[in-house]
């Protein structure tokens, strides 16, 4: 699929133009967060900033050839080994194991030893398109190498999300900051929705190069063979992901939503979520996105009954009513982008 096209695209999709510099809490900090009515921390080796803005994760060592490289852990695939290290447990993430989107690894000297990286060094660049939405260039900041990819597979089978954040090219795009003394970095997040309520996450990496570049995240290849496209079931490595390309605009609008806004800089653009790892079904929640692009039809822009949507369901019935498309008049349903977004938190 061409990640360039005129009109409406599959790429660009995700964009948070959320990019202040935001310092880390401190622990006591943290505490009065937690404590604080209607939200609650999901990935338990976060901290977040004061104002949600940032995160801040723990970061590993590892090793490519001679190369130290550095880390994070978000997800596991084994639930023991999710709670010793204190993120999400994902078992989902255990049915991308035998395809392209995860690399097997070996273990040294309590190393991971990676087979590819990522390449820091290119130049971020995003440009607006005249309505914002699609922009007129998109190049990524970050490109992983043919080895690379975030989904690793450990000696014993479990799968963890790991991807990489420094090395000696350069550092991800979402960095705030990195420590390597003690072993910590902060990276941007953005706002979005699940059933209503609004969530916090951070974005790694993307399948498509004008999605990685708009959410300043690592373009790798290797994630489009995540399966199952379309699938959000327990058989499924992804769940779904939906972005607006045209909703309303307007900073102050309290209706607004959409790759327009955002890339207009008007904001984070509010994508919707269909799992997250909280509640009953924390099971399904995975956090390799499945990309549902949403075009309102012109009937309801013009009747201003685009308002912004806070739950996947409502946009899949908006869908069968003939209100919402997908790109280009297409069907509305998985386009084959996959991003890689831990959730770190809910509000209630």
């Amino acid at each position: 699929m061409k990640p360039f096209t005129k009109g409406i695209t599959t790429g660009m999709l995700l964009f948070s133009l959320n990019t202040a510099p935001a310092s880390a809490m401190d622990g006591t900090m943290k505490d009065d967060m937690m404590m604080k009515k209607g939200h609650t921390l999901l990935l338990q080796s976060a901290t977040e900033n004061a104002d949600l803005s940032a995160v801040t994760l723990p970061i590993f060592e590892g090793k490519r050839g001679g190369e130290t490289v550095w880390y994070v852990v978000t997800e596991s695939s084994n639930k023991e080994d999710a709670a010793r290290r204190k993120v999400h447990y994902s078992p989902k993430m255990a049915n991308a194991k035998g395809t392209n989107a995860v690399e097997k690894v070996k273990i040294a000297n309590g190393m991971i030893e990676f087979t590819g990286s990522v390449l820091f060094t290119p130049v971020r660049s995003v440009v607006p398109g005249p309505t914002g939405f699609p922009p007129k260039e998109a190049k990524p900041g970050a490109i992983g190498e043919a080895g690379y990819t975030p989904l690793i597979e450990l000696p014993d089978g479990t799968v963890l999300n790991a991807p990489h954040v420094k090395n000696s090219t350069g550092e991800h795009d979402r960095t705030v900051s990195i420590d390597v003394k003690n072993r910590k970095g902060t990276f941007k997040m953005t706002q979005g929705f699940f059933e209503g309520k609004v969530v916090h996450y951070t974005s790694f990496n993307a399948s498509d190069p004008g999605v990685a570049a708009v959410e300043a995240a690592t373009y790798t290849p290797r994630l489009a063979a995540t399966p199952s496209k379309g699938s959000s079931g327990p058989t499924s490595a992804l769940i779904g992901l939906i972005p607006f390309a045209n909703g309303q605009t307007g900073k102050m609008n309290p209706a607004r939503q959409g790759l327009s806004s955002a890339l207009m800089g008007e904001g984070d653009p509010f994508n919707i979520v269909q799992e997250i790892p909280f509640g009953d079904r924390a099971l399904l929640y995975t956090p390799m996105w499945d990309v549902h692009i949403a075009v309102w039809k012109a009937e309801a822009i013009t009747a201003k009954t685009n308002a912004a949507q806070m739950d996947f369901n409502t946009v899949a019935r908006l869908a069968a009513e003939g209100r919402v498309t997908g790109p280009d008049g297409a069907p509305w349903g998985a386009i084959g982008v996959v991003v890689n977004c831990p959730i770190v938190s809910i509000d209630q």
